[in-house]
C-alpha cells in the first residue's frame, strides 16, 4: 500500500468538548470552536479525514448504538455545511479492561481504516489529546501530534521528557491543521 494524504483524528477533546461524564446524545455533542472549519480545510487540501475514537460508553451502557451514529451523523453534517468530508469514523466499544485490538492504544481502528480504505496510514498525522492516542500513532508508525484541548493540557504537563517529547504540541485542531497546511506549501 502506498502512504496516503490521510489525517487520524481523535474524537472527544480534538473535535467537540468532552466531558467525563461521556457525550451520551446528539444533544450533549458540541464541536470545539475552529474544529468543523479545520476538517473542511484538510478536506479541501486534498485530506482523506478519518475519525478513530474509544466510545467505551457503549459497553458501560450510557448510550446505545443509534445514539452513537447520531452523534456522528451530526458531526458529519456540520462538516458537509461547512464544506468538508468526514471519509470514515472508526470506535471501539469496549471496556478498557476488555483487552481488545480496538480499544486505544491497540491499533486496530487503524488497521480497520487501512483495510476499509486500502491506503497506507504509516507517516500520516494522528491528532489526539491523550497518550492513549499518542502511543497509538507512534506504534502503527504515525507521526503524533497533541492537540491542548479536551485532555491535551494534562497530557502534555504528563509527557514532559518522555518518549513523546518531540511531539508537536498546539492550542487545538484548528492551530495545528493551519500549521501543518501552511508547512505542506
Amino acid at each position: 500500500m502506498e502512504p496516503s494524504k490521510t489525517i487520524v483524528l481523535d474524537r472527544d477533546g480534538v473535535i467537540n468538548q468532552d466531558s467525563a461524564d461521556y457525550i451520551k446524545s446528539h444533544k450533549e455533542w458540541s464541536p470545539l470552536p475552529g474544529s468543523v472549519d479545520a476538517i473542511a480545510s484538510l478536506h479541501n487540501a486534498g485530506y482523506k479525514v478519518i475519525v478513530a475514537t474509544n466510545q467505551s460508553g457503549l459497553g458501560r451502557g450510557y448510550f446505545d448504538e443509534y445514539a452513537l451514529a447520531n452523534i456522528h451523523h451530526k458531526l458529519c453534517s456540520m462538516v458537509e455545511d461547512g464544506g468538508g468530508l468526514v471519509s470514515g469514523i472508526f470506535f471501539c466499544p469496549h471496556l478498557p479492561d476488555d483487552n481488545c485490538e480496538c480499544r486505544k492504544p491497540n491499533t486496530g481502528m487503524l488497521v480497520q481504516a487501512e483495510q476499509e480504505f486500502g491506503l497506507s496510514l504509516t507517516g500520516c498525522v494522528f491528532v489526539g489529546d491523550s497518550r492513549k492516542d499518542l502511543q497509538a500513532a507512534l506504534a502503527f508508525d504515525m507521526r503524533p501530534v497533541l492537540v491542548r484541548t479536551g485532555n491535551g493540557a494534562k497530557t502534555e504537563q504528563e509527557i514532559g521528557d518522555t518518549e513523546f517529547a518531540q511531539v508537536p504540541v498546539y492550542d487545538d485542531l484548528f492551530s495545528a491543521v493551519q500549521e501543518l497546511l501552511t508547512k505542506e506549501n
